[in-house]
């Protein structure tokens, strides 16, 4: 499932996987989901190993105290991790204690006590519409040594990201099958499933690319192909748009989730009903939403300083 291997003792190490297989089987987690929360819980055996001087155990995982889980992320935090990262391995670590007790494996009470990083505030940082618009036209991807399937893969990968609003997961986790629905019927986080429409441009995107591709995709199979064929990483894409940074000015924030934010906040500019909008993106809970009202209040206020005389 993950491939990890946790450095505690035989017991403990079964509670980790069984812990994990939950997460697969009952909660639908994400594969990388589980990747992350088994390398945070991973760490924290590894930290316990250190800490205890021996593989933890079962009865060992059951006798922490506080102090014990505040130590490990203090050394975190020495090691130079965030406080995002902090409260996420915080979650893994809460996730796999719950479990255990509701399986009846042990209790630990203590945990509950330590409070998790406090998260700085911070808001979407989408890009300008000009800039957006400059970045899916896809004339920056364009160079005499790249072949022209790639160009127009490139391209229709960030129509996309930009006019569907999809994250780069669920882009290239596409199959030609499914690529050819409209509205596009997409699987996103947690398995949860959405109706995105595609616009006409996306989809003359989407078919460039399937014209000029020099791989027989099968139906079922992913539809975005690297240069041997294999299913394209999104790291690829990542680096077409720093590339697209120095050709166009674009500062470093723009990244490909960055149209995804991008999307929500331009609908949101123009009048688009914020229900509307969680819909389309996928968010499970208004509030998270919610956040682009305040991207959407802060370009307001900017405008407005730029703008007012000033008395």
């Amino acid at each position: 499932m993950t491939g990890l291997a946790f450095t505690f003792a035989p017991d403990a190490a079964s509670a980790a996987a069984q812990w994990l297989q939950s997460l697969k089987s009952e909660r639908r987690a994400a594969a990388l989901t589980l990747e992350a929360y088994g390398r945070d819980l991973g760490q924290f055996a590894g930290f316990l190993m250190d800490h205890l001087g021996a593989p933890a155990t079962i009865a060992d995982l059951e006798g922490l105290a506080t102090a014990d889980f505040r130590a490990f992320l203090a050394r975190r935090r020495n090691h130079g991790a965030e406080s995002r990262t902090l409260a996420r391995q915080l979650s893994a670590i809460r996730s796999f204690f719950r479990f255990a007790e509701r399986a009846g494996l042990f209790r630990n009470a203590a945990l509950s006590v330590v409070r998790s990083p406090k998260l700085p505030h911070g808001v979407p940082k989408p890009l300008a519409i000009a800039a957006a618009r400059a970045v899916v036209a896809g004339d920056a991807l364009a160079t005499p040594e790249t072949p022209p399937w790639i160009t127009a893969r490139d391209h229709a990968v960030l129509m996309l990201l930009y006019a569907c609003g999809l994250r780069i997961s669920e882009a290239l986790g596409l199959t030609l099958r499914e690529s050819r629905t409209d509205p596009l019927v997409v699987i996103g986080k947690g398995n949860k499933t959405r109706i995105v429409p595609v616009l006409p441009q996306a989809r003359s995107a989407l078919q460039r690319y399937l014209d000029l591709c020099p791989f027989a995709i099968k139906e079922n199979e992913p539809l975005f192909r690297g240069l041997k064929g294999g299913p394209l990483s999104p790291r690829i894409i990542q680096l077409s748009i720093e590339r697209m940074r120095g050709a166009l000015g674009l500062p470093d924030t723009a990244t490909p989730h960055a149209l995804r934010h991008s999307f929500a906040t331009h609908l949101l500019g123009n009048g688009a009903d914020l229900r509307v909008i969680q819909e389309l993106l996928g968010h499970a809970s208004l509030s998270t939403t919610q956040v682009y009202t305040e991207v959407d209040r802060a370009h307001l206020l900017e405008q407005y300083r730029k703008a007012h005389p000033r008395p």
